[in-house]
């Protein structure tokens, strides 16, 4: 078996910034040694990007769709304060789950953060 790699002092501080959206760079820029905080940031860093496209995407969708019906846009403001809710809701559970030495496996996300 392999030699487990150096842990940091400070590793819940630094999984808990992994999910904080940009503030994922400081774990992954200050804490190389340390394996699982660097899947954690990098995870966290995907995590971010996914969100960011699927709020252009939906912010598209949403300026089309209420341009044509009104009422339509007012559910679809509706759905992004849930959808908000989830993201929310996902990063916290990564979080604990990290702090826990679990890591949270969102299908997707997960697996292009592991190609890194």
């Amino acid at each position: 078996m392999e030699a487990p790699a150096s842990t940091s002092s400070n590793r819940g501080v630094m999984i808990v910034l992994s999910y904080l959206w940009i503030l994922a760079l400081v774990p992954l820029l200050v804490e190389k040694n340390d394996k699982e905080v660097q899947w954690h940031a990098k995870h966290g860093i995907v995590l971010l990007v996914a969100e960011i496209v699927f709020w252009i995407a939906f912010s598209i969708v949403t300026s089309i769709l209420g341009g044509i019906f009104f009422g339509l846009a007012i559910m679809m403001g509706l759905l992004s304060s849930l959808v908000w809710l989830g993201i929310l809701v996902i990063h916290i559970v990564a979080m604990v789950k990290g702090i826990n030495g679990e890591r949270f496996v969102i299908p997707g996300v997960s697996e292009y953060a592991n190609r890194f």
